[in-house]
């Protein structure tokens, strides 16, 4: 699957730059790293290099929430793909796009629905819940809790029934 005219650890950095170009959101570590792991495109360790790298050369921004981290192409990582994106295979290109497409609301769900907990100068604890949708918040809640296993709790549950619990909202609301 590799070109042998160019480096593994470059083909896997535009890989990644290209995913994250070609969706108007961001991609999970977990979801870029099952990606390029199940094409066998390198290996677990080599992939967490790259990644790391990505991120140290500013090509990419990393936001940690709760259990899964965010990762956004950057300005810089969209100039590199601008310079070196050609470099990609037309059939690892096929692969990303037809990877992206059957797979976009999944990919979507998984960070639009957004939650942490944290505690609060006042010594509760707050469960910050979002639902987004295309860079939109359709939902912004801040819940405030006494210990941060309902916060938790709350978090576990507002991203297993955040579609029951904003068709709620607008049915009540409005």
């Amino acid at each position: 699957m590799q070109s042998g005219s160019q480096s593994p650890l470059l083909q896997v950095k535009l890989i990644i730059l290209y995913m994250l170009d070609r969706v108007p959101f961001p991609l999970t570590k977990a979801q870029i790293f099952d990606f390029v792991l199940m094409n066998e495109y390198t290996d677990y360790i080599t992939l967490q290099q790259v990644m790391s790298e990505l991120m140290d050369a500013d090509m990419v921004a990393a936001r940690s929430m709760r259990n899964r981290t965010h990762i956004s192409l950057t300005e810089e990582g969209s100039q590199a793909l601008e310079l070196f994106g050609k470099r990609l295979s037309p059939e690892t290109l096929r692969q990303i796009d037809t990877f992206l497409k059957s797979n976009e609301i999944k990919l979507r769900n998984e960070v639009s629905i957004r939650s942490e907990y944290y505690k609060a100068t006042s010594g509760e604890y707050e469960a910050h819940l979002v639902a987004m949708d295309r860079g939109i918040a359709l939902a912004n809640l801040t819940l405030s809790v006494p210990d941060a296993d309902t916060a938790a709790h709350i978090c576990e549950n507002w991203e297993k029934n955040n579609q029951e619990i904003y068709q709620m909202l607008v049915e009540k609301l409005f």
